[in-house]
């Protein structure tokens, strides 16, 4: 089929929607690993006990579920762009309300209406790799009460093997239309520390990044970066010019 260049189609209309119809389970755990069957899980966030806890690019919401059921937040907001995605959510998990609120919408303008809102921000391979870091990590430090905590995994190297961004830029990977004609979306896979320098610019402090290796092979296994920064307690301190 030939190439289509929208930006309006639902790339994600596809992605989850066989285990939706067999799975409706809120799971008992989660792990960042690009896997999900090893490595560290939700401890890696902290004490949830009452805290508002997001996530980006939310997808089904289960990781949300699972910490809304499991560790007793005020609430956790499962935050995702796409209609299929935000449907599916719904229809899983929407009995869990208020506890875990199900949102339609980009990462970025959510973020930006919620400002000194959450005490922990989460993205497992979710919007932090789908968006501009340029804009959401800004958004993400804005979002966060001084001294909150964000905590994303992404790929520590292109599904192809080939090794990470050495600066702040995105490559076009392959993605379906809902009616499955081929396109392509945007992922930035960067290098450790051009993760930490955008979040330092971004006006975090204390932060931490940790390889998680791949525990099978595979065309399309891969290694886990996993990132945690805090919200400097200060203002958020302006980007240095570039």
């Amino acid at each position: 089929m030939g190439r289509v260049t929208t930006s309006t189609a639902d790339l994600w209309h596809h992605y989850g929607r066989a285990r939706a119809t067999s799975d409706r389970t809120v799971p008992d755990t989660f792990y960042w690993s690009w896997g999900q069957d090893a490595g560290p899980g939700p401890e890696a966030l902290g004490n949830l006990s009452g805290r508002c806890v997001g996530d980006l690019g939310a997808g089904t919401a289960r990781h949300a579920a699972h910490l809304a059921v499991h560790h007793h937040p005020a609430q956790v907001i499962a935050v995702d762009a796409s209609p299929a995605q935000h449907a599916m959510a719904t229809d899983l998990y929407a009995h869990l309300a208020p506890r875990l609120r199900i949102v339609q919408s980009g990462a970025v303008p959510h973020l930006r209406a919620m400002p000194g809102t959450y005490d922990v921000l989460y993205s497992i391979f979710g919007a932090v790799d789908f968006t501009d870091p340029r804009e959401v990590l800004p958004a993400t430090a804005a979002a966060l009460k001084p001294g909150g905590r964000l905590v994303f995994a992404t790929l520590a190297h292109y599904l192809t093997g080939a090794p990470a961004q050495p600066k702040a830029m995105a490559a076009d990977i392959p993605a379906k239309t809902p009616d499955g004609e081929s396109t392509t979306l945007r992922r930035w896979v960067l290098q450790e520390h051009v993760w930490t320098n955008l979040l330092d610019e971004s006006g975090f402090t204390d932060i931490t990044t940790d390889v998680l290796p791949a525990t099978t092979g595979g065309p399309r296994t891969a290694d886990t970066l996993l990132v945690s920064a805090q919200r400097h307690r200060a203002a958020a301190r302006p980007r240095k010019a570039r």
